[in-house]
């Protein structure tokens, strides 16, 4: 069954990729591939990050609510140990990761996955690398309350929120049809709203899909080039450049058990499906440079190493080195430009505030 299972993904990912290569056929006939043709074929396959932040479903997104969402976001007091905040783990300074491999959580616990990036995960299909979070909403709700993250409850993180007359004040400017607008769900909205506006827009590669040919050199255009022939764009696509699907990971060569530990096996956790065994959401690359160790285990400290291990892996070629270099230079291209996060005031702690919880 095993076997069927795989075969049955090599054949939908071979079509995946034959439908992109098909978008880059045109630049197989020339010796010297022409810009707009090069545009035309990256503009089937990917979309520009757009500079107006996108809409979130079923939860409208107000500058009262973003604000509270960013004092929420940086505020360690809501775990358990008042040491760790969504940014410990999603450092927007780092590129919105930590330093990895995997993260460290409660009582020095470490996770077992790397954490990915909250900039533009906005336009994922889904969160988490298995995909077990529908949106940022459901995201939101997970770390603050998984053991070996923040190591809390929903009532921990109400009561330390109404023990603070500026949190209550907020909450109801955000939430402002509500009677009693401090609530769990109105938390995570609050959060899901700040996270909507990391995005990173204006990277050299959207001004590229915006029309400027100047945007990319020669070596990113050669290495966009060969990103789209050679198959990488089957499952790196999109606004994102990833984060649309998911795949297994080793679909031609399973790789080593350091990199894909045996007792991870990803989407299956979700589904119990035999065909979700060792399949995870294909990587958004936007800002990828910034952010290394790569991969799910966070094993791999190079991306120039990272592209060589997915051509194996997941294409069943060898790239060449000039050929990784050039990969990595197009991936260089995805970096956009960051927003500018303040640091905020966060509101003071009352005699009601619950104390810090050390223990596991």
């Amino acid at each position: 069954m095993r076997g069927i299972v795989k075969k049955s993904a090599i054949w939908e990912l071979q079509l995946v990729r034959k439908l992109c290569v098909a978008a880059v056929a045109m630049l197989a006939s020339s010796q010297a591939s022409t810009d707009d043709d090069l545009m035309r074929a990256a503009r089937q396959i990917f979309k520009p990050i757009p500079s107006i932040m996108p809409a979130v479903k079923d939860n409208p997104v107000t500058h009262e609510k973003v604000e509270l969402g960013k004092m929420l976001f940086f505020d360690p007091r809501l775990s358990a140990s008042q040491i760790i905040s969504c940014n410990s783990c999603h450092n927007l300074g780092t590129g919105g990761v930590d330093a990895g491999p995997t993260s460290v959580g409660h009582g020095w616990q470490q996770g077992p996955r790397r954490a990915p990036t909250v900039y533009n995960a906005v336009y994922n299909l889904a969160q988490f690398w298995d995909g077990r979070a529908a949106d940022l909403k459901a995201q939101a709700k997970g770390p603050v309350q998984a053991r070996i993250e923040m190591n809390a409850t929903p009532d921990h993180v109400l009561n330390t929120l109404n023990s603070m007359s500026d949190y209550v004040v907020m909450f109801k400017k955000a939430f402002p049809n509500e009677a009693s607008p401090v609530t769990f769900d109105n938390f995570a909205k609050a959060i899901e709203a700040f996270e909507a506006t990391l995005i990173t827009p204006a990277a050299p590669f959207d001004q590229y899909l915006e029309g400027d040919t100047t945007a990319l050199n020669d070596q990113q255009k050669a290495g966009l080039k060969l990103f789209m022939e050679t198959g990488c764009s089957s499952c790196h696509n999109g606004i994102n450049v990833g984060g649309q699907g998911y795949f297994p990971f080793g679909v031609i060569e399973r790789p080593g058990a350091t990199l894909l530990p045996a007792s991870d096996k990803g989407r299956y956790a979700v589904t119990e499906a035999a065909s979700d065994e060792y399949v995870f959401r294909a990587a958004p690359l936007r800002n990828v440079a910034l952010r290394a160790p790569y991969f799910h285990s966070g094993q791999v400290w190079s991306l120039k190493q990272a592209v060589g291990v997915m051509g194996e892996t997941q294409l069943g070629i060898e790239l060449s080195d000039k050929e990784k270099n050039d990969i990595v230079a197009f991936l260089n291209a995805l970096t956009g430009q960051l927003p500018k996060i303040e640091y905020p005031k966060l509101p003071t702690r009352t005699d009601a505030t619950p104390p810090p919880s050390l223990g596991r």
